[in-house]
């Protein structure tokens, strides 16, 4: 999937060590996501690789190609996803 990213999406994932490969992971095959209504779309995926620590990635869907937010680990969905 081709997507871009904005500048935060560049630096923040270098700084937290997520790499962009489960970042696309995450948007490819997500094992949930949510859309919390301001036009973004939030993708959750479990990166066992690193602790089964829980990956969101928020994506603008309206843009071409989508273009990718952030991304962090979500501490509050680690227990709650499967």
């Amino acid at each position: 999937m081709k997507v871009q990213y904005t500048q935060h999406a560049e630096d923040a994932p270098a700084e937290r060590k997520i790499r962009r490969a489960w970042v696309l992971r995450a948007i490819s095959a997500p094992a949930y996501t949510e859309s919390p209504g301001d036009g973004t779309t939030h993708y959750l995926a479990r990166i066992r690789a690193h602790g089964d620590r829980v990956l969101r990635v928020v994506v603008n869907p309206e843009t071409s190609p989508p273009c990718v937010v952030t991304a962090f680990f979500d501490r509050r969905m680690k227990e709650k996803l499967p």
